[in-house]
């Protein structure tokens, strides 16, 4: 990967294009759990694919290119929702699944759906923690390299948005 990244910095469009050909799923991927909708996290894919052609300039390789690439993912994912908090468009997203509107057989999946929704609706560095252990299945270790904090720090988020979920929930 090293190599492609520096080819990509020195103006390769084809090492770039492969680049986003083996990241894609994990920028779209990591969109839809931040974000919730289809359509949002085609937007934020999108974007992150626009800046990353400036952004790649910017990597120095201290940290694995993945956990790289995913602080522009979350950084455009904030990006979104301010612009939408600006404009008053904030919807309850607990609001959009009732039971009524599922089969019984659905219920386990709702409920899994409602879960991811308030987790969603944690302060930011809660609410990426928690995703980022929790959907993305990844150590402390490696969230906090991400969120550029100490693992402590990590755990503390976890469990402090445990306890948000519990009474959430």
């Amino acid at each position: 990967m090293d190599h492609l990244v520096r080819r990509a910095q020195g103006g390769d469009a084809d090492a770039f294009g492969q680049i986003l050909t083996r990241h894609y799923d994990l920028i779209y991927r990591t969109a839809y759990k931040w974000c919730g909708d289809q359509s949002d996290a085609e937007d934020v894919a999108q974007e992150v694919c626009a800046k990353l052609g400036s952004a790649i300039a910017s990597y120095d390789g201290r940290a694995q290119f993945s956990s790289w690439l995913y602080r522009i993912v979350l950084n455009s994912v904030r990006d979104m929702q301010r612009a939408r908090s600006r404009r008053n468009r904030h919807v309850d997203a607990l609001a959009h699944v009732s039971p009524q509107q599922t089969a019984p057989d659905q219920e386990a999946f709702v409920t899994a759906g409602q879960l991811w929704d308030a987790v969603r609706g944690l302060p930011d560095n809660q609410r990426d923690a928690v995703l980022l252990v929790y959907a993305e299945e990844l150590s402390h270790a490696a969230v906090a390299k991400i969120l550029e904090c100490r693992e402590a720090t990590v755990s503390w988020y976890v469990h402090e948005a445990r306890k948000k979920l519990k009474g959430l929930l």
